[in-house]
């Protein structure tokens, strides 16, 4: 039988009404397109397609997605236009084809923004048409299936990768169940080859002649079902190999202590038979605790239901079964396209189980770069479930370890905007507390406040994550606009100028700034020098009167005035007009040896050369920047220092005194740690150089209250 009537034949299989015409025509028209092709394990390129075509079928897709999947690759791949594909076979396949098409190949790489662009392609073109996305992930599908032909390792690494972190996912939130654990277990075979051969050597004695193990067990569960009058099917397969090193891995359990080495299902005919099954069977085989789950009172989102249980069952077997309907089944096996919308109801757009992608959309809209879209988009997938109720008794899926803070975002962008507190089954909570299955949340909101950046240490979500950061960078680019505005007036008035926004539009043009707010917010973060912005307010004006009073508003007590340029900054090797910061973390005084780390719109941070902080950017040598103290130029500069102080009356006085004696001034004190003996406190202590410091600390070592002091050093 030729591979045209195949695949038409396995198409009329399930829809009688399938277009005989577009099936053959695009299956000649893909075989001559691809007629000089090899694929790198040798086999004609033709055989791809087909192949994917033949997966579309079996997920009993109509014939414009099977159509979809014969053409895919003919207008990335042969002198096919997409216009050809729309003229030959009409505006629907073509439009499908090319939402395949653009999707083709995207990469995990921070190499730019094309990545979540191209991501965004996917997500946009999977929220108007399922099908793209599932002819995508028989395309994937089949590419895996054939992985072991690609000669180049560090492909195949990548094409794994990709699609353990992106495509597997895609299949499971769609409820494609057996493509997602197809295709994880592919991947994992070429990322921890060891690991897979590991697994299924162990599950060898399975499979070994003369082995009955799942027959026996399936027969026994049947019997004590029939007993009990259900009429079930029941049938068992070993998991596969990832999904038992996932387990052991999350568990930190032994292969022998898995209770679902074997699954089986029991698939019957009502929902009312499937909670008698479960009663039947807990009250014949012992319940292994910690292991029931009702997916069918609480679907999951891709509208999987089952109940789960794990049993000590036939022969003192741990076992998993899984109690399910026959539509029950049919949908956990082919997710969405087993109730496919497009048969149906053409018009609906926004179906429940695939609007994740939609809030995939939006955290897209509040990311602000590639890598942290895809950090986002990760969470978003890559989740371990719990069941929240809201006060109106509606159902909020999240990942485990989730808070308040997270539901309130998943609910809707702006309950988590407003969120200012929380009450959990009834009683006040904090928002960072841990959200257990089946807890009812209520969440209490003000107008007057907003997200706090603390609230990022503890959310899990990718969605709370994105609102957070969106609002602390607008927060962010508020102060800066601030303080842009402040350095401008002030130099301003030194010039002898009025400060008018109408008057800066003169100097847009000397960055890529759309707006006066741009403008100032450029200023503040220290990109734009305000003495540029001036010369293009007033050109001609000559500089030396308000070089001289900018001179002369930098004299002060212990500063000595600069010797040219914006910055009173005693450091050599900066770019002008950059902004300065010192680090925190080790405060560094003039002596010490220093490093400048760039941060893109922040300016330099300088540490310390011995800074235990530098370790993280050790991997991005071009954010280094070689500087040194200017010892032209002198000021007071805060160095900190931790110390251990014995508990007795009077030794805080006699360690503030001693400082203020060798010239020092505190400029804030923290007791960190207490005992009955001692105290720990970190000082910071305001100096002119590191010889100072040392000096302080040389007579603080020497005080009889003073167990130990020492600079801090990177923390």
């Amino acid at each position: 039988m030729s591979t045209q009537i195949d695949l038409v034949d396995r198409v009329r299989a399930y829809d009688v009404g399938a277009d005989e015409q577009l099936l053959k025509t695009a299956h000649d028209f893909s075989l001559a397109a691809h007629a000089s092709q090899r694929r790198e394990s040798g086999d004609p390129y033709f055989t791809h397609p087909l192949e994917v075509a033949r997966i579309v079928a079996a997920f009993k897709l109509d014939s414009a997605a099977v159509a979809t999947a014969l053409l895919h690759d003919t207008v990335e791949d042969t002198l096919a236009t997409l216009p050809d594909i729309e003229r030959r076979f009409g505006g629907e396949v073509a439009g499908l084809v090319d939402g395949v098409t653009k999707l083709s190949r995207f990469e995990l790489q921070s190499e730019g923004s094309s990545q979540a662009e191209n991501f965004r392609k996917l997500l946009l073109a999977t929220s108007n048409d399922i099908r793209v996305l599932l002819v995508k992930l028989a395309d994937r599908l089949h590419n895996m299936r054939t992985l072991s032909f690609v000669k180049n390792p560090d492909k195949r690494k990548r094409v794994a990768h990709e699609t353990m972190e992106i495509y597997a996912p895609l299949a499971e939130r769609i409820g494609l169940h057996e493509v997602y654990q197809e295709l994880e277990d592919l991947a994992f075979a070429e990322i921890n080859p060891e690991a897979h051969a590991s697994v299924i050597a162990r599950l060898g004695y399975l499979r070994e002649p003369g082995s009955d193990l799942i027959d026996r067990i399936s027969g026994e569960l049947n019997k004590t079902l029939t007993v009990a009058g259900i009429k079930a099917h029941v049938f068992g397969r070993e998991k596969r190999p990832y999904s038992i090193w996932r387990k052991m891995e999350h568990k930190k359990i032994s292969f022998e202590q898995l209770a679902d080495v074997v699954a089986f299902r029991v698939i019957v005919d009502t929902v009312a038979e499937c909670y008698r099954a479960l009663g039947v069977l807990h009250g014949v085989y012992p319940m292994v605790p910690n292991n029931f789950d009702d997916y069918i009172s609480t679907p999951k989102p891709n509208d999987y239901r089952s109940l789960h249980t794990a049993v000590i069952g036939p022969e003192q077997q741990r076992i998993e079964v899984q109690i399910r309907t026959w539509e029950m089944h049919e949908k956990a096996e082919l997710g969405i396209a087993a109730h496919w919308q497009y048969k149906t109801h053409p018009d609906i757009k926004d179906g429940g189980q695939y609007r994740w992608i939609r809030s995939l959309l939006e955290i897209l809209d509040h990311a602000s770069s590639p890598d942290e879209f895809l950090e986002h988009t990760k969470l978003e997938m890559f989740k371990d479930k719990v069941y929240c109720f809201t006060p109106k008794g509606g159902v909020v899926e999240l990942p485990r370890g989730a808070t308040p803070v997270d539901l309130a975002f998943a609910v809707h962008s702006d309950v988590g905007e407003t969120c200012v507190g929380c009450r959990i089954n009834g009683s006040l909570a904090a928002l960072d507390t841990r959200l257990n299955n089946g807890d009812q949340v209520e969440i209490l909101r003000s107008t007057e406040r907003a997200p706090s950046p603390v609230w990022l240490d503890f959310v899990v979500t990718g969605k709370a994550k994105a609102g957070i950061r969106r609002h602390v960078r607008s927060r962010e680019r508020e102060e800066y606009i601030r303080l842009g505005r402040a350095i401008l007036e002030k130099r301003l008035r030194e010039g002898g100028h009025e400060y008018s926004e109408k008057a800066l539009k003169a100097a847009l043009k000397l960055g890529s700034y759309r707006t006066e707010e741009d403008l100032l917010a450029g200023i503040g973060r220290g990109e734009l020098r305000p003495s540029d912005v001036i010369e293009a307010v007033f050109p001609g004006e000559k500089r030396s009167r308000l070089l001289a009073r900018r001179m002369l508003a930098f004299m002060r007590p212990r500063a000595k005035p600069p010797k040219g340029g914006d910055q009173a900054i005693p450091i050599r090797g900066l770019i002008p007009g950059m902004a300065v910061h010192y680090a925190t973390c080790c405060s560094p005084l003039p002596g010490d040896r220093i490093v400048g780390i760039v941060t893109t719109g922040k300016g330099v941070t300088v540490h310390t050369i011995d800074c235990e902080t530098l370790e993280a950017f050790s991997d991005t040598p071009e954010r280094w920047l070689d500087v040194s103290w200017d010892e032209k130029r002198s000021g007071v500069h805060v160095g900190r220092l931790t110390a251990v102080i014995a508990n007795e009356s009077g030794s805080l006085g006699s360690i503030a005194s001693l400082i203020g004696r060798n010239l020092g001034n505190i400029t804030n004190l923290k007791i960190t740690k207490r005992t009955p003996d001692y105290f720990t406190m970190v000082l910071d202590i305001e100096v002119s150089d590191v010889k100072h410091m040392a000096d302080i600390i040389a007579a603080l070592r020497a005080c009889p209250q003073m167990q130990s002091v020492e600079r801090v050093r990177g923390q």
